[in-house]
């Protein structure tokens, strides 16, 4: 598995959760509340976007932050759960 452009794996569906403003991972045993970080993540994991891009976005997001250690590492726990492929 390659995860140069990672995307939600097709059981999963990322949406807006209004009661609990905030962004939840449907599946369909449960679902998982997700941080805000982790939701910035997860919106770009469309297969369109790279990781670098991801990075990128997200470097600009956050004022210039170094995020680059913590995108992969979130992408890789997500793929290890099965949420990305």
């Amino acid at each position: 598995m390659s995860l140069d452009t990672p995307r939600l794996d097709r059981r999963f569906r990322l949406q807006w959760e209004e009661a609990q403003q905030r962004y939840v991972l449907l599946y369909p045993e449960g679902m998982v509340r997700l941080n805000d970080s982790a939701a910035q993540i997860l919106t770009r994991c469309d297969g369109l976007h790279s990781c670098a891009q991801i990075i990128d976005e997200l470097r600009v997001l956050f004022g210039g932050h170094c995020v680059d250690e913590d995108v992969r590492t979130f992408i890789n726990h997500a793929a290890k759960r099965g949420w990305v492929c």
